[in-house]
Parts: C-alpha cells; structure tokens; sequence
C-alpha cells in the first residue's frame, strides 16, 4: 500500500461499534422527543392541531373569525364615535342603530339547525351559510359610509334614504356576521376530532379577540385625521378585506357529500329539533346559566374606561390599557383552563370558578372609586377577563358535549347556534342596560334625590356593578346542580387547552 492509500483508510469514517450505534441512536431518539416537547409546549395552537386537521387549516380556517371582529369594531367602536363626535349625530339615534344587528342574534340556533339539516346538490353543509354570511356581511359595509354621509348632509340626496339605508347597511352587517359565525364554529367542529374540539373551537374565539384587537389599533390608526372620503376608504376597504379572508377561510375546508345533504323525503322541523335538544338533561338550566354569565360580565363594557377617566381621572392612555389589561386576563383563564381541562376537569365547575372570580373582580372595581386606587381597578379589569374567559369557555365546552348525544349527534350547529344566540342576545341587552341604568342613577344621585351620601358621580357605576356582582350570584345558583350532576361528557385526560395554543 502506497502512501496515498495509506491517507485515505486514515481519513475514511469507521463503522461505529455495536454498542456505539446503539448509545448513538439512543441519543436521537432522546433530541427527537425533547424538540417535540418543546414544540408542543411552546409554540401556538400545536396540541390543536392533529393528522386530519393540521395547524395550517385551522389557523386558515380562524381567518372568517378575524373578519367578524373587525366587523364588530367597525359598528360598535369606530363608528359609533365617528357618528357621534365627527357626524354630530344624536346618541340615542347612534345607539339605536348600533343595537339593531343585535335584531338577528335570537336567530343563530335556527341558523345553526338550518346548516345541520341543509339540501345542497354540491354536497355542502355549512359553505353555502358562511359564503351567504360573507355576501351579506360585505354588501352592509359596501353601503355603509355612503348611507351615513347622505343621513347627515354630506350627500346629495334627502336625509331619509340615507336613513334607510343606514338601516339596512346595519342590519345587513349584522345578519352576516351571525350567519357567518354561526356556520363557522360549526364546520370547524364537524371537522375537528373529538378531543380536540374544545381546543379547536376556542382557538377561533381567541382569534376573534385578536382580529377585533388588531383592528381596533389600525383603524384607529387610519383615521386620526378624520374626513369623509377616508371614512368611504376604509370601511369599503374593510368589505374588500372581509371577501379575501372568508374566502380563504373556506377554501377546500369542507368536504362534498352529496349523500348527507340530498333531500329527504321526511324532513325534521325546527321546532321538532329544537324540542329534543331542550328536553335534554338540564339544557335549559345550561341557558339560562350562560345568559345571566354573558349580561354579568358584559354590563360594563362600555363604562370601565369612562369610569377610570371620570372617577379616578385616568389619562386616555391609561383608560385604553384596561382593555389590554382585560385581554390578558382572558389569556389567562385559558392557561387556567389548560391545567384544569389537562387534568380531566368539569366544564361546569370551571364556568362556576369563573363566576366567582368575576364577583372578586367587581368587588375590586366597585371598591376603587371610594378608596381612589389605581392599582384595584388594574386587578379588577385583568379578573374581569380572567373570569369572563373560563365561564365562556366552560359553557361552550358543555354546550358542545350536549350536541355529542346520541339524540343530537350530527346536530353541532343547533347547540353553538343556541349557546352563541343566548350569549350575544344577553350580552347586547346588557350593555344598552347597564348604560341606560348608570345615566338614571347619576341623574337622580346628581340632584339629591338619594341623599347627601350618594351624592357622587361614582353612584350610577357602583349600582351597575352591584347588579353584575348579584347575576353572578344567581348564576352560581343556576350553575350548581349542573356541577353536581355532570351530565355532559367527560372530558378525556389527555384534552389540553389553553394558553400555549394561542398566539402570544
């Protein structure tokens, strides 16, 4: 052997020894499982996803829940100060207007069954709701700023069309977003395998918050310099951006059976339907339980920030930081929900847990006008949305195993239909009614007719808060037998939701 020869067998690899091989594989079999670990710790929605539904189509399909969220941030947010303050509008007018897509929220369960039991000759289910949904959803805001501007003088035509048609733009906006959301929730959940429904499910109400969020800082954003083309621009833009993301939302999410959507010959009514599912064990008591929650936890929405400002005399940035404040609350009830759900937890108790801790956090709020504490109002937004989120999420797991029983199976759209018709009726309601209460109260409190004690501008907030603390309370009592009973579905042990599922 020359020379040459003699380098290249020095630099050629060896075969590593039995024992070598093994250690070494040992060792990639032990970094495998750690990065794995690692992954489904870490990073966002991996335990949502699973080998039908990986996490690419989920978080496309989320995309129709960011569509919604900046719809309601353009009616009951931007437009709502911009018709006020910029259009000189009446508030009472505002308010009724704004209330008005409310008018479709009772109708989400006969929305729900109706995509349950649809005849379709494509074979689909629930696109042909969410694309209607879309239609109707993008034709509102199409007419929207051009309805508004002829109401208030700044068209050409008289002030009653565009009265009218700031109707029917409002009401066009709120029956797509219904039918939109309705339909969603429930292909998401026909697509989703069992244990990870209630993941799956929620990841799509987190993306609800995070595209209502998002969009409240952009649009905020573009119009700082309000004028009415820019107005024009951006909610027709909204409409625009409302198409691109549902339809990739929809884009191949649904298979076609033509089987399960032919027509029948005997076809179940609403009301046929709607009369099994309500007998069902303790339904009822679930409903009344998610709508007394729902109005408890929503009366204030739309009088934390002023309370802070007009009694504690917070800046507007300050005031703003309480709904950031409240959204990582909510974040964290998920991450509370994770542990609890991860451990075989009840969706009930957990909804009961959040009611308590949302008695704790109007307790905190009420106390901070009185002892002029900056710090009690923080904690006590961040509690309203940590209790907020594990009610919510509680009663939306138990509505879900509801829909799994052998009487309803196939029927998911009818139980979050009912489940989000009794929660937005309730949570609209209360919010025109905690504000209408705080005016009264103030009024009355302002001229001496409760007395030198009351007296206070902090009076009509204090009574808005006192009724939250007193439905919670009547909630917990509606909630009771239901904890005691568990007359839902267990969940599996190895069910994990919560925080590390969601984008942080």
């Amino acid at each position: 052997m020359n020379r040459l020869d003699a380098l290249k067998a020095s630099l050629a690899p060896q075969p590593p020894r039995t024992g070598e091989r093994a250690a070494s594989r040992v060792e990639s079999l032990k970094s495998g499982a750690f990065w794995n670990r690692l992954g489904t710790r870490f990073l966002p929605f991996a335990d949502a996803a699973t080998d039908d539904l990986p996490l690419a189509r989920i978080l496309r399909l989320s995309l129709f829940q960011v569509s919604v969220g900046m719809a309601a941030v353009l009616l009951t947010g931007t437009l709502n100060r911009v018709m006020i303050v910029e259009l000189n509008m009446s508030a009472s007018l505002v308010a009724a207007m704004v209330s008005l897509p409310l008018l479709f929220a009772p109708l989400r369960a006969l929305i729900g069954f109706k995509s349950d039991h649809h005849a379709s000759l494509l074979g689909w289910k629930r696109v042909p709701y969410i694309w209607f949904g879309t239609l109707l959803q993008f034709g509102g805001l199409a007419i929207l700023p051009f309805a508004l501007l002829v109401m208030t003088g700044g068209g050409t035509g008289p002030a009653l069309v565009g009265q009218f048609g700031a109707v029917a733009a409002f009401l066009l906006v709120g029956a797509g977003m219904h039918t939109t959301q309705t339909a969603g929730l429930a292909l998401a959940t026909d697509l989703a395998p069992d244990e990870a429904r209630p993941r799956v499910v929620a990841l799509l109400y987190v993306m609800l918050l995070v595209g209502t969020m998002i969009s409240a800082i952009v649009i905020g954003r573009l119009l700082a310099d309000f004028t009415p083309t820019k107005l024009v621009q951006i909610v027709q833009g909204a409409a625009a951006l409302t198409m691109i993301l549902n339809v990739i939302a929809l884009w191949k999410q649904e298979a076609r059976n033509r089987n399960a959507t032919a027509a029948r010959e005997v076809q179940p009514t609403f009301r046929e339907v709607w009369a099994v599912f309500i007998a069902r064990p303790r339904t009822m008591r679930l409903l009344v339980a998610v709508g007394l929650g729902a109005a408890a936890f929503t009366m204030q929405d739309v009088l934390l920030e002023p309370y802070g400002g007009q009694i504690l005399g917070l800046s507007v940035g300050a005031t703003t930081s309480l709904t950031a404040l409240w959204a990582a609350g909510m974040l964290a009830g998920f991450a509370y929900a994770a542990r609890r759900l991860g451990e075989g937890g009840e969706p009930h108790r957990l909804a009961g847990f959040g009611g308590v801790i949302g008695i704790c956090a109007f307790l905190l709020v009420l106390f901070a006008g009185p002892l002029h504490s900056v710090a009690l109002l923080q904690i006590g937004a961040t509690l309203i949305g940590l209790g907020g989120g594990l009610f919510s999420v509680g009663t939306l797991t138990a509505a879900m195993a509801i829909s799994d029983e052998e009487a309803l199976d196939g029927r998911t759209g009818l139980a979050l239909g009912a489940w989000g018709a009794v929660q937005a009726t309730c949570s609209g309601l209360a919010i025109g009614l905690g504000a209408f209460a705080r005016d009264i109260v103030s009024s009355a409190a302002r001229a001496g007719y409760l007395g030198t004690t009351l007296a206070d501008p902090s009076t009509g907030y204090a009574f808005v808060y006192s009724i939250e603390i007193g439905l919670l309370l009547v909630t917990l009592v509606a909630l009771g037998p239901l904890v005691r009973s568990d007359v839902t579905r267990p969940i599996p042990a190895n069910t994990r939701f919560g925080l590390r599922e969601f984008p942080i």
